[in-house]
Order: C-alpha cells, then sequence, then structure tokens
C-alpha cells in the first residue's frame, strides 16, 4: 500500500465495469486512494481479508459477508436479459446435462452460483461441476458444457466453437422475469466509519464517473476495441445491454437470487441488502 493512501479500490478487470471507472476524477483525490485489478474471486477475497476496502465486488461474495460491507445505491453491473459476457457453452441441450461434466471458471462467484440455481431449481438437473482455469477449448476437452464470464467469454464468443451457447442474463429473465446484478459496489463497515468523509467523496465521484460514461459511451467503446478486439457495433451493443444502476427493480432481482441460492444451500441465509448513505459531515 502506498504511503499515505487511506482507501484501496477494487476493480474488477472485466469490460463491463468501465463505464463506471473509465472517467474517475483520479486528480481529484491525490495520493489518497490506491487502485487493485484483478478478477472477481480475487477481489472477493482482498476485500474479505481487509486487503481492498471498497470497489466491485461479486453479488455472491458480498451474499456471503454481507455483515462486514454496505452497498453504494445505484452502482452495479446488471442486466435486464441478455448479458453476453456470461456465456454456458455445452454439447447437448440443457435439460440433458443431469450427471454430465460441467466445468466452472476459478474467476467467477456471483455466476458460478447462478448457472447452479438455473439449472437445478428452473432446468430441474443435477451435473457434475468441476473448476478449471478460463479456457474454453480446454475445458471442453473431458466435458459436456462449460462456462465462461467476462473478457473470456466475450473472446470465445467470437470463436466458430461447435457448441449451443446460453447466455446467463437471458435464462434469468426468462424464468423469473427479473433483472440480474452480477456486481455490486461494496464497502467495508470499518472503512465506514474510519473515513465517512473520504467514502461520500468517492461514491460521488463514482457516480459522476458513471454519468460520463453514459453522456460518452463511444470513448469506452473505442477503448474496448482497442484493448479486447472485435467491432465497434459488437461494443455499442454490449455497453447498451447493460446497467450500472442499483435501484428496486436491480435490488429486488438480487433479493431473488440470494432466496434461490439459500433454497439450493449456496447460502446460509437470504442476504439483506445493506444500503450505505452518507452520514458523513457536510463537506
Amino acid at each position: 500500500m502506498q504511503q499515505d493512501s487511506l482507501i484501496r479500490i477494487g476493480k474488477i478487470n472485466y469490460t463491463n465495469v468501465w463505464p463506471i471507472y473509465h472517467f474517475f476524477p483520479h486528480e481529484r483525490f491525490g495520493s489518497k486512494l490506491e487502485w487493485i485489478e484483478q478478477v472477481p474471486t480475487g477481489l472477493n477475497r482482498a476485500m474479505l481479508a481487509g486487503e481492498v476496502d471498497m470497489g466491485a465486488i461479486s453479488s455472491f461474495a458480498y451474499g456471503e459477508s454481507h455483515d462486514r460491507y454496505e452497498l453504494f445505491p445505484e452502482l452495479s453491473v446488471s442486466a435486464y436479459g441478455k448479458v453476453s459476457s456470461l456465456l454456458l457453452f455445452h454439447k447437448k441441450p440443457l435439460r440433458e446435462l443431469d450427471g454430465c461434466t460441467v466445468v466452472l471458471p476459478t474467476t467467477s462467484a456471483t455466476t458460478v452460483n447462478l448457472l447452479k440455481i438455473i439449472l437445478g431449481a428452473f432446468v430441474g438437473v443435477t451435473p457434475n461441476y468441476v473448476y478449471a482455469a478460463p479456457s474454453l477449448d480446454t475445458m471442453m476437452k473431458h466435458a459436456d458444457a462449460a462456462l465462461l464470464i467476462g473478457d473470456d467469454a466475450i473472446r470465445a464468443s467470437w470463436t466458430d466453437a461447435p457448441y449451443e451457447v446460453s447466455d446467463m442474463g437471458a435464462l434469468w429473465q426468462h424464468y423469473t422475469g427479473e433483472w440480474m446484478s452480477f456486481a455490486v459496489w461494496a464497502v467495508r463497515k470499518e472503512t465506514i466509519r474510519q473515513y465517512p468523509e473520504l467514502v461520500a467523496a468517492v461514491h460521488e465521484a463514482f457516480m459522476q464517473s458513471k454519468a460520463a460514461g453514459l453522456n460518452n459511451p463511444e470513448s469506452i467503446v473505442r477503448h474496448a476495441q482497442a484493448v479486447i478486439g472485435g467491432t465497434l457495433d459488437y461494443w455499442r451493443g454490449y455497453f447498451r445491454n447493460l446497467s450500472h444502476d442499483f435501484g428496486p427493480a436491480q435490488r429486488r432481482g438480487l433479493s431473488l437470487y440470494f432466496r434461490y441460492a439459500n433454497e439450493l444451500g449456496l447460502l446460509p441465509e437470504p442476504a439483506p441488502l445493506h444500503m450505505w448513505t452518507d452520514n458523513s459531515v457536510t463537506r
């Protein structure tokens, strides 16, 4: 940690969070903030261990440790339907996956458990789940299906792999009619107690960055094409399908997800949503 940084912020290293981070006014905070970029599961562990103070984590990781965190309102990675970056590649129809091997990526928490909910509660099958690094060719060598998330899923979707592809956001919407929030913006309660004004200022900066991203999506689209590849039209459609809001509709969908996760024994209880409010001294 930098000598004088006060808050360490986690950043998921996938394009789906870029609309919130892209225009963040770093210069406003000097050296008070340190940025830590990892895959979702890495940030989940770091937040739990107190090595990261706030930032985007898997919604499921919040559900596991909700008593330690509060959630920033109006910040999430959500979708109502198709997401395009949370994909199950499968050799046979979903209803035929009972007892089959399904490979899960080591990078994901929310979507791994979303797949278990969809297959277990809605499709009615119980596959044999195993974990592997996110590489489609390797995963599918000895498996009937493989789940990929983030930019790994996007790149795999551009190949001519001979598999059926199911979008997890589209399936959730099909079975429940609800939104799904895959990542949430969490803050450790200790950090809120320690630096209430700085936490409030960071929330405000994230909201301004999000607004700038909505006003100027083309800058983010061009950056994604330069870094990941693909066409400008692909990225325009991709970011259009995502929402970074976390209002009543998104919260309702996430609460339903937590309820199913609890019923299937994936969570010990349906996690309540502890929302952060700005109680800091007026700046």
